[in-house]
């Protein structure tokens, strides 16, 4: 009897019975200890705790103790199937002219291990990886392979948890926020080196970077940053590290000097 409840909570999803991947649930004090502090970083209330705990245990951290369908590598299957979809739809609609080769080059860029290991980095999220101790050591020194699935397992997590609509909110302040932040390249331009040419092909120096404001908590920091060449200030840009705030203020100069040469053709 207990077999045919056990099929067809799996097939139907009834509450109240155990599935497979729920029946030998691992534990995880760490994130049921610091839940609504992981609510806070995804900016979403979580129902299934269950979901979110498979989500964040890495199969190294399971030995034998438990069946191998209970680590997020399931998961990280799911979320990457959603992720793909709702960055290619909101490329389609955003970019009318870019053709499918421009368009797959920018998924690919938002979407990449190191991309998303970024993106798992602004919301902390190896604080809460469940990790056997030798690969907590790996995590710990930024191993961008377990954070960036541990990712995606949290983006099928929130979809399982609260439909299509919260996965995409969750996705469109994690990862195409960073088409506005520059946090992520989506082209081959670097506006540091242009910049760079273009003011000595002019005589103009060499470009001068300076911090003038840094915002927000650490986990979270959003840099002001403005360029100058000589005495002039030729523009100013923002991003959530240095790196994306100077290629930010660089690209504003250029705009800036380009328009006073039009202006004087």
């Amino acid at each position: 009897m207990m077999r045919v409840q056990y099929f067809f909570s799996w097939l139907f999803g009834r509450p109240g019975l155990m599935t497979p991947e729920t029946a030998h649930e691992p534990q995880h004090p760490r994130f049921t200890s610091n839940i609504r502090e992981f609510e806070q970083l995804i900016g979403y209330r979580i129902h299934n705790t269950d979901l979110f705990v498979r989500a964040l245990v890495h199969r190294s951290s399971l030995q034998q103790r438990h069946p191998a369908n209970v680590s997020n590598e399931r998961l990280e299957f799911l979320g990457d199937s959603i992720l793909n979809l709702i960055v290619g739809e909101y490329l389609y609609r955003n970019y009318p002219r870019a053709e499918e080769g421009d368009l797959t080059q920018i998924r690919s860029r938002l979407v990449n291990r190191k991309a998303l290991a970024t993106y798992a980095k602004a919301i902390r999220l190896a604080d809460f990886i469940l990790t056997s101790p030798s690969a907590s050591g790996i995590l710990g020194k930024g191993h961008d392979t377990i954070t960036a699935d541990s990712f995606e397992a949290v983006i099928a997590a929130i979809y399982l948890d609260g439909g299509f609509a919260a996965a995409r909110g969750f996705v469109e302040r994690s990862v195409l926020g960073a088409l506005t932040t520059g946090d992520v390249v989506t082209s081959d331009d670097n506006y540091k080196s242009m910049l760079l040419e273009h003011a000595q092909a002019k005589g103009l120096g060499v470009p001068r970077y300076t911090i003038i404001r840094e915002e927000g908590p650490d986990h979270d920091r959003t840099f002001t940053i403005e360029v100058s060449l000589g005495n002039t200030t030729n523009g100013t840009g923002t991003g959530k590290n240095k790196k994306a705030g100077e290629q930010a203020a660089a690209r504003s100069a250029l705009e800036h000097l380009r328009r006073d040469m039009n202006a004087h053709s």
